[in-house]
């Protein structure tokens, strides 16, 4: 493992500095921890979800980061935020839960918009965009009573360091600000607000006002779309709505169809 210093371009989290900010009365978060390195923070926390909410991880290095259906997610040491919270939303059905990642992603694109002055989207269900390639992924995973949510975002990757070619970072989108501080603290906070409201409202999409966002937000819908599915053919057709349960409603010609996160593969542009 390199020192933190090793690249000025880079320099490391404060974590004291972060606990004042972010530490409370009343707030949401309960502890907050930078690790230098890891294998994957979802994986860390879902081993203490049990302990409490609010629980925050932070890996200034993250040497087995997964996003949906296992995929790899890898970034050279603090070029980026890796980070995960613990969330037991028990006064919300489990049903309602599945828009807990639809929520992260309205507040990261919130927050990472308005500290970097970058214009950033929404591809459904957990990606976030820039144009047309992703700066961030979004993973949502049961761990026993509570949902790890982790969250990975590319902030100074360089053109020869992104993992995919339609990958990108702040740095390379032109952001004003790349200081990962501010965009820590602007994520939680915004990601804290969202949740409290969608909790009060006992999850209820539509009643809390994300249902709403999520649509005004999403690059997704407006567009024809070929939606890859884990068994039968392939669905086309225009991506018309997201309806009152985090689905996507894609209309073809057999009339619309709703397709949950969990049922795909792969949603992209149609040829």
């Amino acid at each position: 493992m390199d020192s933190p210093f090793t690249d000025l371009d880079r320099p490391p989290l404060r974590e004291a500095a972060l606990r004042r900010a972010l530490l409370v009365p009343g707030g949401l978060w309960r502890e907050v921890d930078v690790l230098p390195e890891t294998g994957s923070t979802n994986a860390d926390l879902a081993r203490r979800a049990d302990e409490t909410e609010g629980l925050v991880l932070v890996a200034e290095s993250q040497v087995a980061g997964r996003g949906r259906l296992d995929r790899r997610w890898t970034a050279p040491p603090r070029s980026g935020l890796a980070v995960s919270v613990t969330l037991a939303p028990n006064e919300v059905p489990v049903a309602r839960w599945g828009w807990l990642p639809l929520l992260a992603g309205v507040a990261a694109a919130s927050a990472v918009s308005r500290v970097s002055g970058v214009e950033v989207r929404l591809k459904w269900p957990n990606d976030l965009l820039v144009g047309e390639r992703k700066l961030a992924g979004i993973l949502a995973e049961r761990a026993g009573t509570a949902v790890v949510l982790g969250i990975g975002l590319n902030v100074s990757l360089r053109q020869d360091e992104l993992p995919v070619p339609t990958a990108t970072s702040l740095l390379l989108s032109g952001a004003e600000n790349i200081d990962r501080d501010p965009l820590l603290r602007a994520l939680l906070r915004e990601l804290e607000e969202w949740y409290t409201r969608w909790r009060l409202a006992e999850g209820d999409a539509r009643a809390s006002g994300l249902l709403t966002a999520y649509t005004e937000a999403c690059a997704t819908i407006g567009r024809r779309v070929r939606v890859d599915l884990p068994a039968g053919p392939a669905l086309e057709g225009a991506a018309t709505a997201i309806d009152d349960d985090g689905r996507l409603v894609v209309t073809g010609p057999d009339g619309p169809t709703p397709v949950g996160a969990g049922d795909v593969v792969h949603v992209r542009p149609a040829t």
